[in-house]
């Protein structure tokens, strides 16, 4: 078994725990990272880029001049793609880029992400946080004891704490109850689910 410090908001230790070896000691395989980051990403884009065609277009459908005689280039309507104005032939449409993975792979990634945040000694165990105000300042004064710039906050419950950690630098704030099983890199709040945005559907990540 793994042990880590247990500190408290100055960042002193004050005691120990033990941790499971198969989250925490699991190999780094960074093709297993990559891939799931690569699937959160994709999901994560809106997919709302759009032009408009040649039948999206406002304008005549009349041909502009008759076909042979003028000596110019034939023309059909106003509309078409060569003229200003026109439409766009091969444009991007509202498309969804979301993709899964499976569940044995997102469980293994996020096994390997705590695996290298502990052996990183990036993996801080807060035994209790008390604020005499819930404000961000405040807060701001405990995650500077641990010298942190960018953290993912994991609490036991909802609590007044997560207002200020809000509003505070790159902080997420994260509700875990004891029957939860994180289900994606980075992301464990059972408190809301995440669509995979797109211009015709939304793709739900299912947890």
């Amino acid at each position: 078994m793994a042990v880590v410090d247990v500190q408290n908001i100055n960042g002193e230790k004050v005691s120990q725990i033990d941790i499971s070896d198969k989250i925490f000691n699991v190999p780094v395989k960074s093709v297993v990272l990559h891939e799931v980051t690569k699937m959160q990403m994709a999901c994560r884009r809106s997919g709302t880029a759009s032009v408009k065609h040649r039948s999206d277009v406002k304008g005549s459908g009349r041909k502009l001049f008759r076909q042979k005689g003028t000596g110019r280039a034939r023309r059909g309507d106003i509309k078409a793609p060569l003229l200003r104005g026109g439409g766009v032939v091969f444009g991007p449409d509202p498309r969804s880029y979301s993709y899964n993975v499976p569940k044995k792979v997102k469980s293994l990634a996020l096994k390997m992400a705590l695996s290298s945040k502990f052996q990183g000694n990036c993996l801080f165990v807060i035994d209790m946080i008390e604020l005499e105000r819930i404000k961000t300042k405040e807060f701001l004064k405990v995650l500077d004891a641990f010298n942190m710039k960018n953290a993912l906050i994991i609490i036991p419950e909802m609590v007044g704490i997560t207002m200020a950690v809000h509003n505070g630098r790159k902080f997420v704030p994260v509700f875990v109850s004891e029957n939860m099983v994180g289900h994606k890199l980075g992301e464990f709040s059972p408190t809301r689910t995440f669509y995979g945005h797109s211009g015709d559907k939304k793709s739900k990540l299912k947890k």
